[in-house]
């Protein structure tokens, strides 16, 4: 089963699913924007990586505007070539509207993750022989002011209906990709990752999310995240 297989699975199985109140509008990036995902997962996520690396979530100026994991468009666009056609998701919140290739706002942790993939290995070619990139969970929360609500915020029986779709995708996806490391971007994706994926052979570790909202990610990202890489054993 290759990766497209898993995420048309995943994407069918979180459809089904219903989220009550303070979460008012729900996207799944893997319905309409569903091309360049394919794009990315058919270009990029083939054979076997030594490294995949677990976010948590689509930002609403990343994956959200182009179903790339930490989608900065100018990199999705230009750095990696991706394209594709967008639509709109159904009940789109006016304040986060789908822009797709056209969104102008900088999805801050994108451009910190790809920025340093750039620097360190040059070609988008280049970095992906090594590593893969993927979110946990496919859906961007939204509550009624507009504001993010990340999965782990969601009510108990949301996470658990969401998490039975979620955990089958991501140990799909890691047996397929027979990574050596498996690591979360931030602590929640770690935690997801090493739970999900217990009995691989593999090193699953963690590194600092890129968020402005992280002090210590504001003071530098790239080299202490390639520090805690390198802590892994992870070579470069």
């Amino acid at each position: 089963m290759s990766l497209v297989d898993i995420d048309r699975a995943l994407a069918a199985a979180v459809d089904g699913l219903d989220f009550a109140p303070p979460v008012t509008h729900v996207y799944n990036p893997l319905d309409y924007a569903w091309a360049p995902h394919e794009n990315y997962l058919r270009r990029f996520g083939v054979g076997t990586k030594e490294v995949v690396l677990i976010g948590m979530n689509p930002g609403p100026w990343g994956m959200a505007q182009n179903g790339v994991p930490f989608g900065e468009v100018a990199y999705v666009r230009d750095w990696m070539g991706i394209q594709g056609d967008i639509g709109k998701p159904e009940g789109e919140h006016p304040k986060r509207p789908i822009l797709g290739f056209g969104c102008a706002r900088s999805e801050v942790s994108g451009a910190r993750l790809w920025g340093w993939a750039e620097a360190r290995f040059g070609t988008a070619d280049t970095f992906f022989e090594r590593f893969f990139v993927l979110n946990y969970c496919p859906l961007v929360f939204l509550e009624t002011t507009g504001r993010n609500r990340t999965p782990d915020k969601l009510a108990k029986a949301e996470r658990v209906a969401l998490g039975e779709a979620c955990d089958a995708a991501l140990r799909a996806a890691v047996e397929y990709l027979s990574p050596r490391f498996v690591v979360g971007v931030g602590a929640y994706a770690a935690k997801q990752a090493a739970r999900v994926c217990d009995g691989i052979d593999a090193t699953f570790g963690q590194v600092l999310h890129p968020s402005p909202a992280s002090p210590k990610a504001n003071r530098g990202w790239a080299p202490q995240a390639e520090a805690e890489l390198e802590a892994l054993g992870i070579r470069f």
